[in-house]
């Protein structure tokens, strides 16, 4: 597929990018290399005082930045606006803590000497990102990266290329050197070219399965560290005695933000039966609510998904679970509008040979599950291939995080929505990929922690790697 933005509300083609030729891959990996071996010898303040001003620029471009995004994929603009200034807060944040995260170490040891490790650059780092939230993903490993020294190749989702360059555009406005991010509009053959060559050193996916596979394999066969975060069908767990107050503030939103196009959207709604259906009625009357119309209108509430293939995947998978069985409680049925609108929708009767059961539904699609215990909410929760994220509600926080605990998944809130925050670790398990991003574990994921021990002069007695020798071998005798 070529790069282009296709506004979702309207159907326009604003602008079409060509692929990237071989020479400007070529050229990226060379400078990207040339500013890794001087990064080396770079002090990381100087890489913080850049970054910060990559936060100033954001919100400075912020209205041109929000608009790009709204247009290239359909979110509403007050989320695109809050995308803005939430990776304006990641990149202050790692400015601010990144050069602590990497000082040096101290061991204790019983070997000679003293122990350290230190932690380092390793090379160019791929990065593959989807499109819904074109800056934010972004972010979550350039910030990092930057500040550890590690260059970076963007590849960006094909239908959200103005987002991408916007993005690069500002990092350079701030002052950042060449090859510190070039976005290429490359093809998945130049992908794996990229992973193949040996300058790159880490390979960083935010995307599907089937994408995650490829890279993985690709990275994995040329043996490059890589951390994939991919799909979920993450459970929003009610237990008997939460507040339904909370409970059905935040259900609807947490199925409706971006229009239900995240990776950590609520996407199974696990209820306990003596507050189901006060929740069915509650999520009912919150989706019949919502206002669908252009995403750059105040007014609107419900955004179109971001192209016509993703919208007639969910409704196809939407069929194959009411022909499989399910019930529709609520929605399905077409909007009369030209963009890509999907009317919100809450599946209900989903049994374990339902398609639906099993798939993620990525978008404004609930499905709803009444239990009949807390064991068999947990039990369900877990029942699925993927194990990304994940809420809990309860009506005693400290019950709701054992519970919590149980679910198999990297990431819970308990009585909340779901947050992303730079000093919190994001990923998951199983099908959801592997590997965190930001946090200190996001900024150590592509380094080099290299142990050093330091002596004034050798213990003859510590030997072979740290085994004690009794009978040491003798000198050389020379003739």
């Amino acid at each position: 597929m070529a790069y282009a933005t296709i506004n979702p509300y309207n159907n326009e083609v604003v602008k079409e990018y060509p692929y990237a030729t071989e020479e400007e891959l070529q050229a990226a990996l060379a400078t990207g290399h040339a500013l890794y071996k001087k990064n080396r010898k770079q002090p990381i303040a100087e890489r913080a005082k850049i970054l910060h001003n990559v936060a100033a620029k954001l919100r400075e471009h912020s209205d041109e930045l929000a608009r790009a995004c709204t247009i290239d994929m359909g979110k509403l603009l007050r989320e695109s606006e809050g995308e803005v200034e939430l990776v304006a807060i990641i990149a202050d944040w790692f400015a601010d803590h990144g050069e602590e995260i990497i000082a040096p170490e101290k061991v204790d040891t019983i070997a000679t000497g003293q122990a350290e490790i230190r932690h380092s650059a390793t090379g160019i780092v791929m990065m593959v990102e989807p499109w819904n939230f074109p800056y934010y993903q972004i972010m979550r490993v350039f910030a990092p990266n930057f500040i550890v020294g590690n260059p970076m190749i963007l590849k960006h989702a094909a239908n959200t290329p103005a987002s991408a360059q916007m993005f690069a555009d500002v990092v350079k406005e701030a002052g950042a050197p060449d090859g510190a991010l070039t976005n290429l509009f490359l093809s998945y053959d130049q992908v794996t070219e990229a992973i193949e060559d040996p300058r790159v050193q880490g390979v960083a996916l935010t995307g599907s399965e089937r994408g995650g596979t490829a890279v993985a394999g690709a990275a994995g066969k040329n043996l490059k560290k890589n951390t994939m975060e991919l799909g979920g069908m993450d459970p929003f767990i009610v237990l008997g005695d939460a507040n339904m107050d909370d409970v059905n503030n935040i259900a609807w939103r947490a199925r409706l933000y971006n229009t239900g196009q995240v990776c950590t959207s609520s996407k199974r709604f696990i209820v306990m039966d003596n507050v189901y259906d006060q929740f069915v009625d509650a999520l009912k009357d919150k989706f019949s609510k919502v206002v669908p119309g252009d995403p750059l209108d105040p007014g609107t509430s419900l955004a179109p998904m971001n192209k016509a293939s993703a919208k007639a995947k969910l409704q196809k998978q939407v069929d194959a679970a009411v022909e499989a069985g399910a019930t529709v409680a609520y929605g399905n049925k077409p909007i009369d509008l030209p963009g890509q609108f999907f009317m919100p929708t809450i599946l209900t009767d989903i049994d374990k040979n339902n398609p639906a059961y099993s798939q993620e539904l990525f978008g404004p699609v609930a499905c709803v599950y009444k239990v009949h215990s807390e064991e068999e909410a947990i039990d369900l929760a877990n029942d699925n291939p993927y194990g990304l994220g994940g809420i809990v509600f309860s009506g005693n926080a400290d019950h709701g995080a054992e519970v919590a605990a149980q679910i198999e998944t990297g990431m819970v809130f308990v009585n909340n929505f779901m947050s992303t925050l730079p000093e919190l670790p994001f990923g998951g398990v199983k099908l959801s990929g592997y590997g965190r991003e930001m946090s200190h574990i996001g900024e150590m994921a592509f380094t080099n922690d290299q142990l050093i021990v330091k002596a004034d002069k050798p213990n003859m007695d510590n030997l072979a790697g740290g085994l004690v020798a009794t009978d040491p071998a003798p000198e050389p005798q020379h003739s």
